[in-house]
């Protein structure tokens, strides 16, 4: 189906697959289209005035428009809806009728445009975007889509990961507050010339990536050893990757291509949150290969790495890949108490009190700390009192910034109409297991 495709193209399809599993959406449909295709080709989406601030607005009204389900294993391949389809058919429509030989990102932007009854058509009208002017301008411009199979350099780290020391510099990264004793036992485990990769241990909610951003926060300012001096951290996410490759025309040549990215990334640390799941998952998928690429780099240190486990995880990828103790030394990271808990808010309250406009009491973070470890039992501290001033300056902006009608009235409605619409549309395409989906979804928004 998707042989004309250029390469950039088929990764919007793949993004746009990964956005509807987040979503715990059945169906691919048009906003997750238009999410992966803003992801892809964001030379595209800054050609039409779509900056940084207006795709961040198009996701949250997606959001807003969305009802929160589970998310779905981004392993299942899930199928187009039938607006979806007919973007597709659209686009292939464009490129023949700009003598285009392969359908690029620039021919689905018009698709999307095309199926004009659609969310993500509406979504782009609301930002000025229209069919004719986009058509015009494509076919003025004097530039070739990318050949389907031409040879590209993958950017590894720029499409699946995040630039954490960035970040750090820009202090866009929460403080950490104690866990001394943690990082002493980090900067240890780096410092070795064997085994010098480390991977904190600990049940969900402890706090294992604020230890791990912690770290970087003080590299990049300079309070670290010097044989930590100008050390780069970089986030990755394996799961997208290995996804990304499933769903690549060439998945073998896909990951192939991502060892020398791994391996010429000098002075640089990986955090990776899921590396033990995928290297002790066996040979499902792509998961093998990720392995194989690996474990030579880690094994010759030319692979430096901080990875995040919970305690089953970590047992359980040692045991089916013996390999990860020549490479590995675990930091255990335990639940912080109720005091140091306390301690953890009072130092980050004010990120929280700046983002919802509101202050919270000594009270109030104790309360966050008593009710959250008495009642909320899969998590740990801190991170569930975090999680809970989180959710009450929410709430509190919330009620503050309600008009005529609560906001949740508002948007309860909102999610009403976008449902209803929603499967009338798929009745009128004779989706009926779709509609009979969406109807089971409105009938449990008006029990609500």
């Amino acid at each position: 189906m998707f042989e004309r495709y250029t390469e950039k193209a088929r990764r919007v399809i793949f993004f746009a697959r990964y956005e509807a599993s987040q979503f715990g959406s059945p169906y691919i449909e048009t906003e997750h289209l238009l999410l992966g295709l803003l992801r892809e080709d964001k030379e595209l989406a800054h050609r039409f005035q779509l900056g940084p601030g207006k795709v961040e607005s198009i996701r949250e009204q997606i959001e807003q428009a969305t009802m929160v389900r589970e998310k779905i294993a981004t392993s299942v391949d899930l199928p187009l809806s039938n607006e979806g389809k007919r973007v597709l058919a659209y686009a292939a429509e464009e490129a023949e009728k700009l003598s285009h030989q392969h359908i690029g990102t620039e021919h689905l932007l018009l698709g999307l445009l095309r199926e004009e009854n659609s969310f993500a058509a509406q979504l782009l009208h609301e930002r000025g975007l229209r069919l004719s002017a986009v058509r015009e301008q494509l076919a003025t411009e004097i530039r070739q889509p990318e050949p389907v199979h031409q040879a590209k350099e993958f950017t590894l780290l720029s499409d699946y990961s995040t630039y954490l020391t960035k970040l750090a510099k820009e202090d866009r990264l929460l403080p950490l507050i104690g866990r001394e004793k943690e990082i002493e036992q980090l900067l240890h485990t780096l410092g070795r010339s064997a085994k010098n990769n480390a991977v904190l241990v600990g049940g969900p909610g402890v706090g294992k990536r604020a230890i791990a951003e912690g770290l970087v926060q003080r590299v990049a300012n300079g309070m670290a050893p010097e044989f930590m001096e100008g050390k780069l951290f970089v986030g990755v996410d394996l799961s997208m990757i290995v996804t990304a490759a499933q769903h690549s025309a060439r998945p073998k040549e896909f990951l192939a291509a991502l060892a020398p990215e791994f391996v010429s990334a000098e002075n640089t640390i990986f955090l990776v949150e899921d590396l033990h799941t995928l290297l002790g998952a066996g040979k499902d998928g792509g998961l093998h290969e990720i392995t194989l690429l690996l474990k030579p780099a880690l094994v010759s240190g030319k692979v430096r790495c901080i990875a995040l486990a919970t305690p089953e995880e970590y047992r359980s990828a040692r045991k089916k890949a013996r390999w990860l103790d020549h490479c590995f030394l675990p930091v255990e990271v335990k639940p912080t108490t109720e005091a140091e808990t306390m301690e953890v808010l009072r130092g980050i309250k004010g990120r929280y009190e700046n983002f919802h406009s509101v202050q919270y009491t000594e009270d109030a973070l104790r309360a966050a700390v008593v009710y959250s470890h008495r009642h909320v039992k899969d998590r740990n501290l801190p991170d569930k009192a975090i999680d809970l001033i989180d959710d009450a300056g929410a709430y509190v902006k919330m009620k503050l910034e309600k008009a005529v009608l609560p906001e949740e009235v508002i948007e309860h409605r909102k999610r009403l109409k976008f449902i209803a619409r929603r499967e009338e549309m798929a009745v009128e395409n004779h989706e009926f297991q779709k509609a009979s989906f969406y109807a089971e979804e409105n009938a449990g928004n008006w029990r609500r």
